[in-house]
C-alpha cells in the first residue's frame, strides 16, 4: 500500500474518532477491497475498517448507457457491478436494514475516498460453523426465508442515503451474456485447449440468448447477488430472519428471484446436498404460492447452469491464468453443479455443446 494511501485512511480514521483505534489487518478475496478490525482506545465493540481504493477498477454502469457503450467501458459497466463501490454499499446496506435485515451498520462514510467504517457482526460465517459442526439446517432455513420476505416487495429503482444516491439496475440480458461468456475466454488457456470457433461461439450465443431472455424478463426482486455461505452469518441473539448477518451485497441488482436462491443452494465453495437443495426450494415456494413452480425450478436450473459457466470462466480459471491456483479446489464441485443442470430437461442442446467442444479431459 502506497504511503499516500496509507495517509488518507488515517486522516480519515481521526477525522471520525477512530483515529486511536488498534488496527488488524483481515483476510481479504479477490476482490480490490481491503477490511481491518478496529479495537478502540476506549475498549468499545470492534468495528470493521472498509477500504476500497478509487480509481483501481474499470468504471460502473451509467443508467442511461447503451449496450455499445457499456461495452466500450469495459466488465463492470457491461455486467453491471458495482466496482467496490461505498456508494453501493451505503445505500444497499440502509436499504436492507430499513426492512430489519441485518446488513451492518455505518458509522461514517466517504464515498470519494472509498473508505467507511462499519458495525462489526462477528466472524460467525456460515461456512465456518457448518464446517465446526453446527447444524446446517437452521442456518440455510433463516436464508431462505429472508429471500422469501425480501422478495414480498418490488425494489425501488435508485437506493438513497442522506445525499448519496444509487441505481438499482436489472441483471439484463447483456449483463448476463458477458458474465457468462467469460467461459469462453478463459476456460481455453486454462485448460490448456484450442480457443472455440466462430461456429462454436455462434452455437453457444443461439443456445443461452433464451437462458439470460428468461432472466432479465423475471428480474423484479432485489438481490444480493454474492449471497453463498461464505458472505452470511449467524447472529443467534437476533429473531427471524435478522439473524441472518449481510456481507458483500454492493453489487446488488433487480433480478430473477431465483439469482440468490442458486448462489445459496449450489455453492461453489462447499458442497449442499441435492436433499438440502430440494427442501430448501421446497420452502422457498411455499411461502410463495404465487409462482409457477415448474417454470420457477426450470429457470433456477438454467440461470444456475449459466451462472456455473460463469464462475468457471471469470472467477476460478481466470483467478488461477493470474497465480492463484488454491482456486483449483473449487473447480470440480463447480463442473458437478454445471453438468447436474445441463442434464435437466429442456438443456440438451446446451449440454451437447459442452459435450462437443469441452472434453471430459479439459474440464477440471
Amino acid at each position: 500500500m502506497s504511503s499516500e494511501r496509507e495517509a488518507a485512511k488515517a486522516a480519515f480514521l481521526t477525522a471520525h474518532g477512530f483515529g486511536d483505534a488498534r488496527r488488524q489487518p483481515l483476510s481479504g478475496d479477490a476482490s480490490t477491497r481491503a477490511y481491518e478490525r478496529l479495537y478502540p482506545a476506549d475498549g468499545g465493540r470492534s468495528l470493521i475498517f472498509m477500504d476500497q481504493p478509487p480509481a483501481v477498477e474499470t468504471p460502473v454502469c451509467p443508467p442511461d448507457a447503451s449496450e455499445a457503450d457499456r461495452l466500450a467501458m469495459g466488465y463492470n459497466a457491461a455486467a453491471r457491478l458495482a466496482a467496490g463501490s461505498v456508494a453501493a454499499f451505503v445505500t444497499t446496506g440502509a436499504y436492507l436494514r430499513e426492512r430489519g435485515l441485518s446488513a451492518p451498520g455505518i458509522l461514517a462514510y466517504d464515498v470519494k475516498a472509498g473508505l467507511a467504517v462499519l458495525e462489526d457482526l462477528g466472524d460467525g460465517l456460515f461456512a465456518t460453523l457448518i464446517a465446526e459442526g453446527q447444524d446446517e439446517a437452521p442456518l440455510y432455513e433463516s436464508a431462505v426465508d429472508l429471500q422469501a420476505s425480501l422478495h414480498a416487495e418490488i425494489p425501488p429503482e435508485v437506493l438513497v442515503v442522506d445525499d448519496v444516491r444509487w441505481p438499482l439496475l436489472t441483471y439484463d440480458t447483456l449483463a448476463l451474456k458477458v458474465a457468462t461468456d467469460t467461459f469462453l475466454e478463459f476456460w481455453p488457456p486454462f485448460a490448456n485447449i484450442p480457443a472455440f470457433t466462430a461456429e462454436a461461439v455462434a452455437d453457444w450465443d443461439q443456445l443461452w440468448a433464451p437462458v439470460w431472455v428468461r432472466g432479465e424478463a423475471g428480474a423484479t426482486v432485489f438481490a444480493h447477488r454474492d449471497y453463498h455461505a461464505q458472505n452470511l452469518l449467524w447472529l443467534p441473539d437476533r429473531a427471524g430472519v435478522a439473524r441472518v448477518g449481510l456481507l458483500d451485497f454492493q453489487d446488488a441488482l433487480r433480478a430473477h428471484p431465483a439469482w440468490d436462491l442458486l448462489h445459496l443452494l449450489q455453492d461453489a465453495r462447499r458442497d449442499v446436498s441435492p436433499a438440502l437443495e430440494t427442501a430448501m426450494l421446497d420452502r422457498y415456494l411455499a411461502a410463495r404460492p404465487e409462482l409457477d413452480r415448474e417454470g420457477f425450478l426450470a429457470d433456477y436450473r438454467a440461470l444456475a447452469a449459466s451462472n456455473a459457466a460463469r464462475i468457471l470462466g471469470r472467477v476460478f480459471a481466470r483467478q488461477v491464468l493470474l497465480g492463484r491456483p488454491q482456486y483449483r479446489d473449487y473447480m470440480p464441485r463447480t463442473w458437478r453443479a454445471l453438468e447436474r443442470n445441463l442434464a435437466t430437461p429442456g438443456m440438451e442442446d446446451l449440454q451437447a455443446w459442452f459435450d462437443r467442444h469441452v472434453p471430459a479431459e479439459a474440464r477440471a
